[in-house]
């Protein structure tokens, strides 16, 4: 089975489409989706619209899709998230705030070596910035390799069975591969397609071939221009639009 995993797409449809390209051409099978369809960018309804057409076999909802469908305030978001998400609700319609409402909470168990959350296995808000923490996230895991989303920092830790810790990053490569190994559990953000933080602009993903035990993360170049001037034209806060172009 080859799984397209998507994460964080925040309301960046020129991101999500030449993602979505970029992957028609590597092949894949089902698509996972972690979370945060919503959010920040202009284009929440084509978003929605679009994971919904992509029909994935396993998604979870982020912080973000549950502000905007009011299952949760707004008061952990700073004030630009805040005037986004209150723009993306009054912007969405009905059938997407359905939609997004009905979005399972995380975790979910993809198949029996495959989980995914949106920020930990044991809390779906929590960010995993701390080696500490991604140790501790590994062992809550339920399976041995569990993607998760929520800090658009695409990044692997993988621990083998004798607890030793490995941690990579992201790279200037286009894609990276990695074998995953049978005595190892993997903790894997695939970043953040539609507002990448890892000083890198370019839309992240990552693509898993359960058959052959093999990940590989990609990043694509994607108009970041025409996706500020959404916003710029949406009114959104002008933060927004100029952190696209430098991923932060």
């Amino acid at each position: 089975m080859r799984y397209l995993i998507l994460s964080d797409i925040h309301g960046n449809l020129e991101a999500l489409n030449s993602v979505l390209a970029h992957a028609s051409a590597q092949e894949y099978d089902n698509a996972l989706v972690l979370g945060d369809l919503v959010g920040y960018g202009a284009d929440p309804n084509a978003v929605v619209d679009a994971i919904r057409a992509l029909d994935p076999i396993s998604i979870i909802r982020g912080n973000h899709d549950k502000v905007a469908a009011r299952l949760e305030g707004a008061e952990a978001f700073n004030i630009a998230a805040r005037k986004a998400i209150s723009w993306t609700t009054d912007t969405l319609t009905a059938e997407n705030l359905e939609y997004l409402a009905a979005l399972e909470e995380g975790p979910r168990l993809v198949d029996d070596r495959i989980e995914i959350c949106h920020g930990a296995p044991s809390d779906e808000d929590e960010y995993l910035f701390e080696v500490r923490d991604a140790v501790r996230a590994l062992r809550d895991a339920k399976r041995p390799i569990c993607f998760f989303g929520h800090t658009h920092v695409q990044i692997v830790y993988q621990l083998s069975n004798d607890g030793e810790l490995d941690v990579s990053g992201s790279d200037a490569s286009s894609a990276r591969r990695l074998s995953l190994l049978d005595s190892h559990k993997y903790l894997i953000n695939p970043g953040s397609i539609g507002q990448p933080r890892d000083g890198d602009p370019r839309a992240a993903y990552g693509l898993l071939d359960s058959d052959v035990q093999e990940l590989k993360l990609f990043r694509v170049s994607y108009p970041v221009d025409r996706a500020q001037a959404k916003i710029r034209q949406a009114g959104l806060p002008e933060v927004l639009a100029s952190r696209l172009a430098v991923g932060r």
